[in-house]
């Protein structure tokens, strides 16, 4: 798992399993945001095996997958509802952290 920290309270990683999500709590992440549609790819982790773990942790979770046509209105929409709903630091993932980082990008001046 690689995590880069975009800023105070965001962050985006490649894609997580769920082993991974005690180490993501212990690191202080209240929040994550799955960019990945399920189904992608063969080898990734479902949601909702991710969701389930991360609720049990106490983690607030939300899918909010941006496919390969890239960020749309209703993607903007749903990140804007995570920031503005969940707690903070969050970690959004995807593939590479690319499209987690793209949208976060995109709320910026809907949030400002």
């Amino acid at each position: 798992m690689d995590i880069r920290q975009i800023d105070d309270e965001y962050s985006v990683s490649g894609q997580i399993s769920v082993e991974d999500l005690d180490q993501i709590k212990a690191l202080g992440f209240k929040s994550i945001v799955c960019h990945r549609p399920d189904d992608e790819s063969s080898d990734q982790t479902p949601y909702a095996l991710v969701a389930a773990r991360a609720k049990e942790l106490g983690l607030d979770i939300a899918h909010v997958p941006v496919g390969p046509m890239g960020v749309n209105e209703e993607a903007i929409a749903g990140m804007v509802d995570a920031l503005d709903e969940f707690p903070r630091p969050m970690l959004g993932y995807c593939r590479s952290g690319a499209r987690s980082t793209a949208i976060y990008q995109k709320t910026h001046h809907i949030r400002a």
